[in-house]
């Protein structure tokens, strides 16, 4: 979940070049070149930090009284995060380095409700999105819950409340992570998901069932992830930090339009030199931010992240590979590649990368992936092989507004198997754009793109989904 940022005009050798060497920032370990190389990948590439994302604790936010908690919770975003925005646009402004989002994530919220008894968690939802607008960040993650393993009643009553929370709420962005490789997949968990999906694109009929893109349910969530809509701020994380996301498919792009032709060892070799320099520069922001704001740097998360913008899209760099198409035969393998080299060249550039760190297949946010899924290129069961190497998983995809919650829940569960199998993070964000059918359009605006609304594979799964209980973890989990 990305917004758009305003174009930069800035003079030659301005920005990064100017403060970085006028400065000496030593601690960067940048040198003159590679500063010019990321100016030219500001200006032509759409190189940009996608986000800073300070992620807060909540935990001493907990009381039994669930309008104290919300009360508590609004303060202890509002003083932690009130120089978030500030901080953000003025290193934009001095190193000229376009930051997209400013957002917060913070514990989830079933644990910190848990205390508050039998109450509406809605509160919790209207507290934070408060909170959101009073300090200025476009979302803010957490009202969500890990339920892996089983659900307490303080998960359940969240769970229920989500639909209600997102389409009530304009900043606020929810998860629940439904499965891990050493707890296997709690399919109670997995068939309420699909029921709270359904219910939340019902809500938000009229605007193409948007609340569902403020959804993700995961399996192997990580605690440090600085994306929306599936940030939360883990109960391994420090009282406060700053995460930073960074991201550039169109810079990935140039450097391997260089290389066409060229052997795949070299095409590999290409994009993690290209990754980790964008990885650099997401390091110089993050320290910064976090000097500035007086918090722990937590990590730098590389993940070319696209939009609908001309020339920044994962689609557009598998075809440069030798693709016709994103979808045809090669595809997954063409991103598998792309995935490993990215995270290779992350971890070369810092010592601290995290979150997802990879590529996004987003389809309703990249160009290339819109006009694959609609000519038919692209279907659902070839962006499910495409999730088992990638970043996440099946992401921003629209199906009929008719879909049942079950077969919501049984691609859920397909999603979870795969994370699950493959020691990977998965995820769903789907949206069962109501009224809709194969063929329509969902337009989101912004840099949410629009979704062309694609084909289930038919059939159905109620009496698998019915069955309820847990998927064993696979036997590769006893690791100890």
């Amino acid at each position: 979940m990305r917004a758009p940022c305003s174009p930069q005009v800035r003079p030659p050798f301005a920005g990064v070049a100017e403060i970085l060497y006028n400065n000496i920032k030593v601690k960067t370990m940048l040198n003159i070149n590679e500063i010019l190389e990321t100016n030219a990948m500001i200006d032509r590439q759409h190189l940009d930090v996608r986000t800073i994302t300070m992620g807060i604790s909540l935990r001493d936010c907990s009381t039994d009284d669930a309008e104290r908690t919300a009360a508590k919770i609004y303060e202890k975003v509002v003083t932690r995060a009130a120089n978030l925005v500030r901080v953000g646009e003025e290193i934009e402004r001095e190193f000229g380095i376009p930051i997209v989002n400013k957002r917060v994530s913070v514990t989830p919220v079933s644990e910190v409700a848990a205390a508050s008894g039998d109450c509406d968690y809605v509160i919790f939802a209207e507290a934070l999105d408060r909170a959101a607008k009073t300090v200025g960040v476009n979302f803010i993650g957490g009202f969500s819950a890990l339920v892996q393993k089983g659900m307490t009643e303080a998960d359940v009553r969240l769970i229920r409340a989500i639909p209600r929370a997102l389409a009530g709420t304009e900043r606020v962005c929810a998860s629940v992570n439904v499965a891990t490789t050493r707890a296997g997949i709690n399919m109670d968990a997995v068939r309420l998901m699909g029921e709270a999906i359904k219910a939340a694109a019902e809500l938000t009929a009229e605007s193409g069932g948007f609340a569902c893109a403020k959804l993700v349910v995961f399996a192997n969530a990580v605690e440090d992830n600085p994306f929306m809509a599936g940030a939360f701020h883990g109960s391994g994380e420090p009282e406060c930090a700053i995460n930073v996301g960074v991201s550039g498919p169109g810079v990935v792009r140039a450097a391997i339009e260089s290389v066409r032709g060229a052997p795949f060892d070299v095409l590999a070799e290409t994009i993690k030199k290209t990754a980790f320099r964008v990885t650099r520069m997401g390091q110089l922001v993050a320290r910064e931010a976090s000097e500035r704001l007086g918090v722990p740097f937590g990590i730098v998360d590389l993940s070319l992240a696209p939009t609908p913008a001309a020339g920044d899209s994962v689609a557009e760099i598998l075809e440069e590979m030798g693709l016709s198409a994103v979808g045809t035969h090669g595809t997954t393998a063409a991103l598998a590649l792309l995935n490993d080299a990215v995270k290779k060249g992350g971890v070369m550039a810092s010592g601290h990368v995290g979150g997802l760190s990879g590529a996004f297949i987003p389809v309703s946010e990249d160009a290339g992936m819109i006009a694959a899924a609609r000519s038919g290129q692209l279907t659902l069961a070839k962006l499910e092989a495409m999730t088992a190497v990638c970043s996440v998983g099946l992401d921003m995809i629209a199906v009929p507004g008719d879909t049942s919650a079950a077969t919501i829940a049984a691609i859920i569960a397909d999603e979870a198997a795969i994370g699950v199998v493959n020691n990977k993070t998965t995820a769903v964000r789907i949206i069962p754009a109501p009224g809709r059918k194969v063929g329509d359009t969902v337009e989101f605006g912004g840099l949410l793109g629009s979704a062309p609304v694609m084909p289930t594979s038919g059939g159905g799964a109620e009496d698998f989904i019915a069955r309820g209980g847990r998927i064993p973890a696979p036997l590769h989990s006893l690791r100890n």
